[in-house]
């Protein structure tokens, strides 16, 4: 794939990334035996490691070993031989992630990785660890229907999730195929909304990642500030910051339709505050009758919205140059 392709041509072939990413899953043929396992690292930056975080929010109810995600060159105190490290870099260059992964193999720790090449690729080969490659030529953040896939299989090899995920995705990607022209529609409306407002962005905790995912293709796409938040989290401290009025603001309400009773009567209380503040309120509702259909309904929307941010603002939405320029300057 042409590093010259421009966003809006990544995001149109988002459903058929998670085809493909299913595909590449189910074909791999692990090398090493699963081993017994206490808890789980995923590591991995930015849009290499967002889906993890995703991953991290969907099993989060049903795992029954802790896992946790590190975004640091150092990883937990407790990674021992009992850790499954899981590491994700597109690039396969991370430099952040290519330090875990030295840590890890000092502490035996059991590491699989996912990437499409660079030094990732190379230090697992010469390991024979477990490697599971993803299509090259591509931003980080357009690879995500790729990436998170690949985690879940390496999640499943070890016993650790069943292989339900697997028939859920594949009806997903059909469903954002039918919903994809409205999902267009509505990504319109809501820029027409936002306008040149910074967007903040709140959700309850099983979505955290998707709000992540929101903030970062603001940031990376339309080359915008914004933040995210959790409810309950924020109404023991950023609820009291909503005092003044700030027209500069937008408020996003991602609903996924699953929200604990308590939590959704938080979420019209906060609105009703928030409103004195800001008239830019907008409450955002997943379809779908899974939880893949209606997260993976939020990423494509969110996307679409970035797009159409970068569009309103006349930028490109595939350069980031100021992060090119940070990794020259680090190697300097």
């Amino acid at each position: 794939m042409s590093e010259y392709r421009t966003m809006r041509e990544y995001i149109e072939e988002f459903p058929q990334y998670i085809t493909e990413g299913l595909h590449i899953g189910a074909e791999y043929t692990f090398k090493n035996k699963p081993t017994a396992v206490k808890n789980v690292v995923l590591t991995g930056q930015g849009g290499s490691g967002i889906g993890s975080e995703i991953v991290a929010n969907f099993i989060d109810k049903d795992i029954r070993i802790p896992v946790v995600t590190c975004k640091d060159y150092f990883l937990p105190g407790f990674v021992d031989e009992h850790t499954l490290v899981i590491a994700c870099s597109y690039s396969g260059n991370t430099e952040e992630t290519l330090y875990t992964l030295e840590e890890a193999f000092k502490r035996n720790a059991t590491v699989v990785c996912i990437t499409s090449g660079g030094g990732l690729k190379d230090a697992a080969e010469q390991r024979g660890l477990d490697l599971l490659i993803i299509p090259s030529g591509m931003p980080p953040r357009a690879c995500i229907g790729y990436s998170f896939i690949q985690v879940l299989f390496v999640l499943k090899y070890f016993g650790l999730i069943s292989d339900q995920f697997i028939s859920e995705l594949s009806a997903a990607s059909t469903f954002l195929s039918e919903e994809h022209a409205t999902i267009k529609n509505l990504a319109g409306n809501i820029v027409d909304q936002i306008g040149d407002r910074m967007p903040v962005i709140y959700v309850d905790q099983r979505i955290a990642g998707i709000a992540t995912r929101w903030r970062q293709q603001f940031n990376e796409n339309s080359k915008i500030l914004g933040w995210e938040r959790v409810i309950p989290e924020m109404n023991h401290n950023e609820l009291v910051g909503w005092r003044d009025q700030n027209e500069q603001l937008a408020v996003l309400f991602l609903h996924s339709g699953d929200e604990f009773g308590r939590v959704a009567k938080r979420f019209e209380i906060n609105k009703g505050i928030i409103a004195q503040c800001t008239s830019v309120v907008i409450d955002i509702h997943a379809k779908g009758s899974t939880y893949f259909e209606k997260a993976l309904y939020l990423i494509l929307l969110g996307d679409w919205i970035s797009w159409y941010l970068s569009e309103h603002r006349h930028v490109d939405a595939v350069e980031v140059k100021v992060i090119d320029y940070l990794k020259k300057s680090l190697c300097e």
